[in-house]
């Protein structure tokens, strides 16, 4: 049975994954006001920030090349080494074999932005710099290689400008906030279809959960699926533990498993881990 690739989109890619959407977004980030969304050209790669679920977006626009992410997480300080990688992937796809050639190609230069929707408190913004993981650098060095991370808050209630500027950005903000509200006392999948019929009542995101409610509801247990299955690799202490659990919920998903498969197979996985673990 092949895998249903819409699921390893999160909520936040299907929202934001088209051309009218981004320039909105772009446009409350950066504080512009362009308006012709011919300007702008997805060129998001697949399965280089995230193995399984999906939550980044790239776009070439004004002679930039800007590479964003959601993240609902504690913050990876390490994630400027991902968007790295990102956009190395990038401008080898811009150049091709005129990687070899002559005369010099000139490359859109990079952003790098992370939206941070976690539950954890945090800053409205901080910047990151891949200098910063440098050992042993004096005033006198000069860096050659740098990389410059922007993470924003965009948790609800704590960037009411960004999201004057966004309608988007502030709907799917508050839809995230209503599940998180409705699963202290309700099952995640109860939680979700009451946070979307909060925003149907609302006028939030209506033309999108009018088409895509069945879907958002996968999509989020998706999501917490792997939430939880790194959570549990964390707390083996290991982080290769956190990668295993990456490929191995991967490998589920290419099977096409759905949640509740899914959550079978992990929980009998672990019920094997813990007996191993009692025999030795």
């Amino acid at each position: 049975m092949k895998a249903n690739r819409k699921y390893k989109d999160s909520v936040f890619r299907s929202i934001f994954n088209n051309k009218p959407t981004i320039l909105e977004l772009y446009n409350a980030i950066k504080g512009t006001n362009y308006k012709d969304e011919s300007m702008i050209e997805i060129n998001t790669l697949k399965d280089v920030l995230f193995a399984t679920i999906q939550n980044d977006l790239s776009f070439s626009i004004d002679k930039k090349v800007v590479v964003l992410l959601e993240h609902q997480s504690t913050i990876n300080e390490n994630m400027h080494v991902r968007f790295l990688a990102y956009i190395l992937s990038i401008y080898l796809n811009i150049l091709g074999e005129r990687l070899y050639r002559n005369p010099l190609m000139k490359l859109p230069r990079p952003e790098f932005i992370v939206l941070y929707n976690g539950e954890a408190p945090f800053p409205r913004e901080k910047i990151y710099r891949l200098s910063d993981a440098f050992e042993e650098i004096d005033d006198n060095d000069l860096i050659l290689l740098d990389l410059t991370m922007r993470v924003i808050n965009i948790t609800k209630g704590v960037n009411p400008k960004l999201f004057h500027k966004s309608k988007t950005l502030k709907g799917y903000a508050t839809f995230i906030a209503k599940i998180r509200e409705y699963r202290k006392k309700k099952p995640l999948e109860e939680a979700v279809k009451m946070a979307v019929e909060y925003c149907l009542k609302k006028g939030i995101l209506v033309d999108y959960f009018k088409k895509n409610a069945q879907g958002v509801t996968k999509m989020i247990k998706l999501e917490y699926s792997f939430k939880d299955e790194l959570k549990a690799a964390r707390g083996e202490g290991r982080e290769e533990g956190m990668e295993k659990g990456q490929n191995y919920v991967l490998e589920l998903v290419a099977q096409g498993l759905n949640y509740e498969e899914i959550k079978k197979k992990i929980e009998k996985t672990s019920k094997k881990k813990s007996k191993l673990q009692t025999k030795r």
